[in-house]
């Protein structure tokens, strides 16, 4: 469970077994085979029973449906705009990393940026990770965060169930430390005015017509739902069977909970952070998502 792997190389976030696409494929043409030949018999069948059918004008409900209207594209549910004006004479995407950590370094400080944030690509890692965190796998390489330092610490014997041990949460501390220092409301408006950025990486990931702050509100209340887990953490390390030895055993855990092990990949992070730093990060992401969703705030204004 080391986050300085991606889920994809990090069993501790296996992807869930999937349908081989033959199987799939097979299975849709068995049911097309089986409706043919039913429709076939049908229509034999009612031959025999009416040799000479009487011709009947096709009611109205007989005729085939009318195809269904494109649905017409939604404005953003919670309009940037509404926090700061874009700035004016944004570069151009591929060539907007000195221009974005000039902002995050006003914000946060150079030391902080130097040691937590990655310095290339910025914008694409954010907005990357940001869509992937509520599900399965979040590829740490596409963070714009460094992973965690040290490596995940547990406590138990070396087979079988272990739990993640109390000192673990220490590796976290900096990050949180650093997303409590920073006013919400100021970095909204650094987000806004930037946020042109944002957008155009989040259409070319695939999303042409789709606003990114929308979703940026509904993955921070996914975020906020991630459980909180009393006691301690119960992990296992997953056998890998094979003649080469792992060199790093530790990135192989997964949860003994099933309920824990089936979470997103970003509640999984809130979760192995500890439930002092995981009530930490969510106080800091509700202070974000109080400014960033205007749509609420403009409801909650009217009379």
């Amino acid at each position: 469970m080391s986050d300085a792997d991606t889920p994809r190389d990090n069993p501790e976030f296996r992807p869930r077994r999937e349908a081989p696409m033959g199987t799939i494929v097979g299975l849709v043409l068995v049911v097309l085979a089986a409706a043919f030949f039913g429709w076939r018999w049908y229509q034999q069948q009612q031959a025999l029973k009416a040799p000479e059918p009487v011709p009947v004008a096709a009611a109205p409900n007989d005729a085939p449906p009318e195809p269904p209207k494109a649905e017409e594209p939604k404005g953003p549910q919670n309009p940037v705009e509404a926090l700061a004006p874009p700035d004016g004479a944004l570069p151009a995407l591929g060539n907007s990393d000195s221009r974005v950590l000039k902002a995050l370094t006003d914000l946060l400080g150079g030391k902080a940026v130097a040691t937590y944030l990655h310095s290339e690509g910025m914008v694409r890692r954010f907005v990357a990770t940001v869509d992937n965190l509520p599900r399965e796998q979040a590829p740490a390489s596409k963070w714009p965060v460094q992973p965690a330092p040290q490596r995940f610490i547990t406590e138990g014997p070396q087979q079988g169930v272990q739990t993640i041990a109390a000192n673990n949460s220490a590796r976290y501390n900096g990050l949180v430390l650093l997303a409590e220092s920073v006013d919400p409301a100021k970095a909204a408006a650094v987000y806004a005015r930037l946020y042109p950025l944002f957008q155009q990486a989040y259409e070319e990931l695939g999303y042409p017509g789709r606003y990114f702050n929308d979703r940026f509100v509904a993955v921070i209340d996914h975020l906020l739902q991630a459980p909180e887990p009393a006691g301690p953490v119960q992990v296992r390390l997953v056998e890998v069977k094979g003649e080469i030895p792992s060199q790093r055993p530790w990135v192989r855990y997964e949860y003994v909970d099933p309920k824990l092990e089936s979470l997103s990949a970003g509640q999984k992070i809130l979760v192995r952070m500890g439930p002092e730093n995981e009530r930490r990060m969510k106080a800091s992401l509700r202070g974000l998502r109080a400014q960033i969703a205007t749509g609420e705030i403009a409801k909650k204004k009217q009379p």
